[in-house]
């Protein structure tokens, strides 16, 4: 569940053999050396007094895949001597992440050496799983590194995010890229000078790679061998064209194709080509990508663009993730094809989620307001003293169900956060509630 490697050991299992994938052996040893995210690598930045100062400070990476989050933990390790531990947060439980921490504690006592925690994919931890990681992040039993691709803001607990410094990791320009391409194929880590690139075929690597270091590597390792294989040390653009669409063909469920593959799969459900759904779903399905995450994703969508222009689609999302955890795979293959069809062909409307967007907005700006005085609870002792629900009208006793008064605070009296579409189910939905709202403000 969690592996400990040496701190100067070059990659975060120490696996910088010869052997080893391009991506791994060209990992960057120092903060010089890696490329891109000079906002982190200037003189006097948070990250480099951590590391040139070996402070105990833990960090929090938030950042697209291949921006170099697991690079940066790996030269915290190295750079300040701690022993360096990693916690995989897809397969690591509650009792993996308290040994962790224990065998932390118990090496600080005994020889004084800190160690770095380094918490991969953080979002994908539970909440009680990220509190466990408290106790030593609060004492400073370790240096906790964790790395997320997910607004931290959502998906890492409050009291964990407070003690973190957050750094936030930008995509690689095509330069960047370009620079890290090149340095693989000069560096005797790397390709030592043994093969050439065409301009165009360079190109065509880093076009593909979309600012992910680690994809451009994967890449060109296979275009380098394709080349290998032809008895040739040029790599030209029809050897590199063929070798990446091979590379591109298979998908890692724990890789940056989990990432490619889950997009082109919830877009391909938005877009309602039930197709293509189907491809992506079966890819994710053979690559024995855990089928609650595929449920999962499947719900969310279903309010996220389906919303309301079919008011059965959450109920069908829901069932096939219940029937997931009831049935197992591979029958529940069945279920969750079942809801990707559903969800393919159904309307699309995202007015749920705008509505909740705009709301959001709204309430982050500062545009609260106090409750009005006669929506306040006016159960208790003294409440009618305070003028506490004394001018409610109670909805039941009006014509058609539907009272005129005042709802929302002052401070957003006229918002209008639900704006349906005149799509499936909700055409009709928008016609009643455009009807309900003027009725209720009294705009008749």
């Amino acid at each position: 569940m969690f592996e400990v490697a040496p701190a100067g050991g070059g990659s975060l299992s120490g696996s910088d053999h010869a052997f080893a994938p391009l991506a791994v052996r060209m990992r960057p040893r120092s903060l010089d050396e890696l490329v891109g995210q000079a906002q982190l690598r200037a003189p006097g930045s948070p990250l480099r007094q951590l590391i040139e100062g070996d402070q105990s400070l833990s960090l929090l990476l938030w950042g697209p895949p291949g921006t170099g989050k697991t690079t940066i933990a790996a030269i915290v390790s190295q750079q300040t001597q701690r022993r360096f531990v990693e916690v995989s947060a897809v397969s690591a439980g509650v009792k993996e992440v308290r040994a962790a921490i224990d065998g932390a504690r118990a090496e600080l006592v005994a020889t004084g050496r800190e160690t770095v925690l380094f918490v991969d994919e953080v979002h994908r931890f539970s909440k009680a799983q990220q509190d466990a990681l408290l106790p030593g992040v609060e004492n400073r039993w370790v240096t906790l590194v964790a790395a997320t691709t997910e607004n931290p803001f959502f998906s890492v607990i409050s009291p964990l995010l407070s003690r973190s410094l957050l750094l936030r990791l930008e995509s690689l320009t095509d330069d960047d890229v370009r620079g890290v391409l090149a340095r693989a194929l000069a560096d005797e880590r790397g390709l030592a000078g043994e093969f050439t690139v065409d301009d165009d075929a360079l190109d065509h690597l880093v076009r593909l790679a979309g600012g992910d270091a680690r994809r451009s590597l994967t890449y060109l390792e296979a275009a380098t061998g394709a080349a290998a294989a032809r008895g040739s040390a040029v790599v030209d653009l029809e050897t590199a064209e063929t070798a990446v669409d091979q590379a591109a063909v298979r998908y890692d469920r724990q890789g940056d194709q989990h990432y490619d593959v889950t997009s082109a799969f919830i877009k391909s459900i938005r877009g309602s080509d039930a197709d293509a759904a189907m491809h992506y779903l079966a890819r994710m399905i053979e690559a024995g990508e855990d089928p609650r995450f595929i449920a999962r994703r499947l719900v969310i969508l279903a309010s996220e663009d389906v919303g309301l222009a079919d008011p059965t689609a959450l109920t069908t999302a829901v069932a096939a993730a219940q029937a997931v955890q009831l049935i197992g795979m591979p029958e529940a293959g069945l279920n969750l094809a079942h809801a990707v069809i559903a969800l393919a062909v159904a309307p699309k409307s995202n007015a749920v989620t705008t509505a909740l967007a705009a709301a959001t907005a709204d309430v982050r700006a500062g545009k609260i307001g106090p409750v009005p005085a006669h929506l306040r609870d006016a159960h208790y002792s003294g409440a009618k003293k305070l003028g506490h629900g004394k001018t409610y009208k109670y909805s039941h006793d009006e014509p058609y169900g539907i009272a005129e008064q005042q709802y929302a605070p002052d401070a957003v009296l006229d918002a209008e956060y639900y704006r349906p579409t005149a799509l499936g189910a909700e055409a009709a939905i928008k016609e009643r509630w455009e009807r309900v709202r003027r009725m209720v403000r009294g705009r008749r």
